[in-house]
């Protein structure tokens, strides 16, 4: 499932054609997604403006002027595909990759954009895990959001807020850290990269970060700029482009040249001075990849 940095990628990717745009026609080739699509989905979006898109954790949520808030979510194999002027483009970059196929075009939002240019959005899903809802009020109060944790982007998420979630968790430090009621939008990747940098274990309880004293207080202090590093150099990079998948402009995420331990099981660990060598284990029932040498 695409992580935090590949739905961002996906938001800005789609933020110059889609806002201030004019939503004329909406194409919904079949009822459903993962759920129902909303009652009277097309006819209460078209001949309104977006507003804004946003996203929070994993979601992308489309403001429309007087209307409804409309919440995405890829799913394992959802994408947008943007198409004007002849071309298409997919903007954001996966783990793995994005179909184009037309039988897999499920919803298409025929637009005119700010600058007068139509321009068509597919969203496209192979296995059909994404859905769209419909939010009456602000999104953060829907159902799928109302639960989520802190974002793990800005300075929002420092050391004192992060000790204070992890606090008499006993539980491995990974597997909190994918609690997504506490911190929002981690997952596989980013996690065991954000633990390799702040050199702590997947393993370690994760309520030994959350008490007192200095030694504690400086793993927090680590491990929460280790998070909000990688998912901005992640953000920066376009996300984990793990195969031949393009943003919307066509180039590359390079991210993957920059992991550390992930899906790296054998290799040397990176870090100046360790000997270590990065290892696979696995934690309910996902890939975990670290040093055990450098990582305490």
């Amino acid at each position: 499932m695409p992580e935090l940095p590949e739905v961002e990628t996906v938001r800005r990717g789609l933020q110059p054609v889609m806002e201030g745009a004019r939503i004329d026609r909406i194409e919904a080739r079949r009822p459903d997604l993962r759920f129902p699509l909303p009652p009277s989905f097309a006819a209460r979006l078209e001949g309104r403006r977006i507003g804004a898109l946003g996203r929070r954790a994993k979601y992308l949520t489309m403001h429309v002027d007087g209307g409804p808030v409309l919440i995405c979510h890829l799913g394992m194999s959802g994408s947008f595909r943007i198409e004007r002027d002849g071309e298409g483009d997919i903007p954001g970059v996966f783990h793995h990759e994005r179909s184009k196929s037309a039988a897999h075009d499920h919803v298409v939002f025929h637009l005119s954009t700010k600058e007068g240019r139509p321009a068509r959005v597919v969203f496209n899903d192979p296995r059909r895990f994404g859905f769209m809802l419909f939010s009456e009020g602000p999104p953060g109060e829907h159902a799928m959001l109302a639960g989520l944790g802190v974002e793990p982007t800005g300075n929002a998420l420092d050391g004192l807020l992060l000790a204070g979630l992890l606090q008499n968790k006993k539980a491995p430090l990974k597997a909190v850290l994918l609690d997504q009621s506490l911190i929002a939008g981690l997952g596989n990747i980013y996690v065991s990269e954000a633990l390799w940098r702040a050199g702590l274990s997947p393993l370690r309880i994760a309520g030994t970060l959350g008490k007192a004293g200095p030694k504690a207080r400086a793993m927090a202090d680590r491990l929460a700029d280790a998070i909000r590093t990688v998912i901005a150099d992640a953000i920066a990079a376009g996300g984990s482009s793990l195969r031949d998948h393009r943003q919307a402009d066509g180039s590359l995420g390079y991210f993957q040249h920059s992991f550390a331990v992930y899906d790296r099981e054998g290799e040397p660990c990176p870090k100046p001075g360790c000997d270590g060598t990065v290892r696979r284990i696995v934690q309910s029932g996902r890939s975990t990849f670290y040093c055990a040498t450098c990582q305490k």
